[in-house]
C-alpha cells in the first residue's frame, strides 16, 4: 500500500503569491505546529479519527488561505 506524499511548494507561504509578503521559516513552522495541535485536539475532543497527519492538514489550510500567519513586529525585518 503506497502512502500519499504531501510535498507543497512553500514559496507561496514564505514569499506570497506576488512576492508581497515575507514570512520567516520560524513563523511558518510555529504557525503550522500550533494549527496542527488545534486540529489534533479538536479531533480528539470529537472522537474523530484523522486519516491524514495534522501537520499536513494544517499546511493545506495555510496554503488554501483559511489562515494567515501574522509575525510579531520584532522579527519581521530580521
Amino acid at each position: 500500500m503506497k502512502e500519499h506524499t504531501f510535498n507543497p511548494d512553500l514559496k507561496e507561504l514564505l514569499h506570497g503569491e506576488n512576492g508581497d509578503k515575507n514570512v520567516s521559516r520560524y513563523s511558518l513552522v510555529s504557525a503550522t505546529a500550533k494549527l496542527a495541535r488545534e486540529i489534533s485536539d479538536e479531533a480528539n475532543m470529537e472522537g474523530e479519527i484523522l486519516t491524514e497527519k495534522p501537520v499536513s492538514l494544517a499546511l493545506e489550510k495555510l496554503l488554501d488561505g483559511e489562515y494567515t500567519i501574522e509575525e510579531p513586529l520584532e522579527i519581521r525585518d530580521l
